[in-house]
């Protein structure tokens, strides 16, 4: 087809463009990283007024050498907390910046650590309402303040006498007599802020902070333009025959959700994972797995308020520009600096490596999909919201292991104990709940375990558990570090937290979860016990300040002992008759484990590819592989929001216009390629294009000729100007039907 050998030759001539994606990587703000610390009494600057009125700007008090006050907080609070909090960090800092004397480790980078303090309980507080209870008002509060944060974050780094202070430590010939902690907390500060624009000249410190300030209001709209997505669009299931096919335990979970809305009677898949991902497998409805499907992938592109299209453009934008400010080719550059990758092109090796031989089994599990529709007489093509359904009927052909089989043995709770008890193996950890009410909690779902060292009772921490969906909480599954350990100023202990999204069922009936999910609370709880088993002096050396690919090594690690037979003999009981899982079923589940791998890879694979490399290396290989498969459609997936951030690549915009000629889109294909050709006047090929389009899709044959004509004019000897002479021969004039403009009238 001739438009195949368009995009040969568009693919060939991708342009580079300079943006790249990644989340801020300097100082967090406090609704992004949870990271606070409570020090002892005698390390926090003294009270005032505002304390006894404010929650938030009060010194934890309470059991376990203090408590966040959640009990205590309201929405009305966070606003004059913030600003509060703010003023107390600007006053520490500007004391460290006016130090008198050289500046020294004690005096300048342990001083800062000690700063902040009260900024950074603030954070726990906020960053659990934004996370799990995102009301509108505290919507408006996050919309309001986010830039300010930010704003007070730059002012941080660009503090020029507090900087030279932590440059002269750093560069000290003392510095090699520091302990390794230390010398490592120093490299920590003086990158941060070298990263941050510490150094730029004043013009560019300005262009950074005004940057910053508008990606904090991009991000803080993002989201929560996701989570209105999330709570505002649902299938309902109005009959006995929507629920075909679906496990009991997800229609006890979907009637629940269904009478929190004021359906009483009826069923909702709520627009979140734990809710789509289950549907989509056990649901016979095809059509109701399309809506659904639409629905989740969907978030944030509906074209109306929460739309974030235009957002993720001007994300782009600034982020490439702010690269640029700090001397990085790209976004990308910045952000893979200080990891083991090192650079996108290193980055890109790895993922092209891994990208080839996962699609080749796609394409074969695809293949294994499209059979069992065949033989079932369904007469379709799979699509995407097939995939899961097919998979599980394939899984159960191949492996005779149906998911439905696992489940009763997955008790939500027998799977904590689970946890618990490999956290008593592995570190010599023991959980006891707390009593009810000795701690606040910020919703009455959450419960807290008291984590001692199991044989001399030492405490170590505490554990906070908050398991089920509800209006207001972000999707996903995550860990939240509270309070980090520290010995800086004394002991500190750690406070942790784990927060899933469950479906609630029934009162009183166990919540049974898909191996899957319970692969992923294995993996959040290893990051818990990250924090709770940390041993350091500094804080900020805890955790999230770790190097970068570290980070899920103890994670990943932990949730490799889910599927031994320890845990699962003892945890993996049947909720009905106590039964441990089948050791035939458990042979089932090893000989399954790498199903559906092609399909899970390319999943993230296409979102790492999409999400961390600059466009010009990326685009090549994603097109290449759907354009070979003939995905053309999922091709304008993958080019339009690169299109849409770089509006005048004209090359791209020609690849896009080919891509819907693919698929017979002819009228939309000719109205790119008249940007182009409006953009490049003198660029002959989109004239070839256009009259190739107009001759043979639109019959067209006195516009094409005009188009053929222009061709010529430009590039009279052009690889195309035989066939364009040609066809022109072949042609008779029209005296009563001119030709339309070679460049048609500019779109409105």
């Amino acid at each position: 087809m001739r438009t195949l050998v368009l995009l040969g030759a568009v693919l060939a001539a991708l342009s580079p463009a300079a943006c790249a994606t990644s989340h801020h990587d300097g100082p967090a703000a406090p609704h992004e990283k949870p990271m606070s610390t409570t020090p002892p009494a005698d390390a926090r600057p003294a009270a005032d007024a505002n304390d006894a009125q404010n929650p938030l700007l009060a010194k934890w008090t309470g059991p376990y050498g203090g408590v966040p006050p959640f009990d205590k907080v309201k929405p009305e609070h966070f606003k004059p907390a913030i600003e509060g909090a703010i003023d107390r960090y600007r006053k520490e800092i500007d004391a460290i910046a006016k130090t008198p004397g050289a500046p020294t480790f004690e005096n300048t980078i342990a001083a800062l650590e000690d700063a902040g303090r009260t900024y950074r309980d603030l954070d726990t507080s906020f960053s659990v309402w934004t996370s799990n209870l995102s009301t509108p008002e505290i919507q408006a509060v996050e919309r309001e303040m986010a830039p300010k944060i930010a704003a007070f974050e730059d002012e941080i780094t660009q503090n020029e006498p507090l900087f030279k202070r932590i440059e002269t430590v750093y560069q000290s010939p003392d510095k090699a007599k520091l302990s390794p902690e230390q010398q490592r907390l120093t490299w920590v500060y003086y990158t941060r802020f070298v990263r941050s624009g510490a150094k730029l000249d004043a013009a560019a410190k300005k262009r950074m902070a005004e940057i910053n300030q508008r990606l904090a209001t991009l991000f803080t709209d993002f989201s929560q333009a996701v989570l209105k997505d999330e709570e505002g669009y649902f299938v309902t299931l109005e009959t006995e025959a929507d629920l075909k096919g679906l496990p009991d335990s997800f229609k006890a979970g979907a009637a629940a959700a269904a009478e929190t809305k004021g359906l009483k009677g009826k069923w909702i898949i709520e627009n979140t994972r734990s809710a789509v991902e289950p549907f989509l497998t056990y649901s016979d409805r095809r059509d109701l797995r399309e809506k659904v499907w639409k629905n989740f992938v969907g978030r944030g592109d509906n074209g109306d308020k929460n739309d974030n299209n235009a957002r993720i453009a001007e994300i782009l934008k600034l982020r490439a520009e702010r690269a640029k400010l700090l001397g990085y080719a790209t976004h990308a550059h910045w952000r893979l600096e200080d990891t083991m990758a090192k650079t996108p092109e290193k980055a890109m090796e790895l993922m092209e490596a891994v990208w080839k031989p996962a699609t080749a089994r796609v394409r074969e599990e695809v293949a294994d999909m499209q059979a069992v529709a065949n033989k079932e007489g369904a007469k379709i093509t799979i699509e995407p919201w097939d995939y899961r359904y097919y998979a599980e009927k394939v899984r159960k052909a191949k492996y005779d292991l149906d998911e439905n089989d696992v489940k009763p043995y997955l008790q939500l709770e027998k799977l904590r104990e689970g946890m618990f008890w490999v956290a008593g193996e592995l570190f010599n950890l023991a959980f006891t709940p707390v009593p009810e009410g000795e701690v606040p909690v910020f919703h009455p779902d959450v419960r807290v375990w008291e984590v001692k060292n199991k044989d001399t009772g030492k405490h170590i921490g505490l554990w906070y558990f908050d398991p089920y969906a509800r209006p207001g909480k972000r999707s996903g599954a995550w860990m939240s570090l509270y309070r980090s350990q520290e010995r800086f100023r004394g002991e500190v202990t750690a406070v942790v937290s784990n927060n899933s999204n469950f479906i609630k069922g029934k009162p009183g009936e166990p919540i049974l979860i898909s191996f899957t999910d319970a692969t992923t609370l294995f993996h959040e709880f290893g990051h818990a016990l990250h924090g709770l088993t940390s041993s350091i002096n500094y804080p900020k050396l805890s955790l999230y300040s770790v190097a970068t690919d570290y980070v899920e090594f103890p994670s990943q690690l932990l949730e490799h002992w889910l599927p031994t037979p320890e845990v699962l003999n003892k945890f993996a009981l049947h909720h009905k008759t106590g039964a441990p899982l089948p050791q035939e079923l458990l042979a089932k589940i090893e000989k399954a484990k790498k199903f559906n791998e092609g399909f899970s890879t390319v999943e993230y694979l296409s979102a790492a590819l999409n999400a961390g490399a600059p466009p010009e290396v990326v685009l090549p290989i994603l097109l290449k592989a759907c354009i070979a498969e003939n995905r053309f459609r999922a091709a304008i997936a993958y080019a339009e929001p690169h299109l849409t951030a770089r509006p005048s690549d004209y090359r791209l915009r020609f690849l896009v216009a080919s891509l819907h000629a693919s698929i017979g889109e002819t009228s939309t294909a000719l109205e790119h390629l008249a940007q182009v050709a409006r953009s490049k006047p003198d660029y002959a090929e989109v004239q070839y294009a256009m009259a190739v389009l107009l001759r043979d899709a639109e019959h067209d044959l006195v516009s094409a000729d005009a188009h053929f004509r222009e061709y010529l004019r430009l590039d009279p000897q052009g690889r195309h100007a035989e066939e364009a002479r040609g066809s022109l021969l072949r042609t008779t004039p029209v005296e009563e039907a001119p030709a339309k403009p070679a460049t048609p009238a500019p779109a409105t």
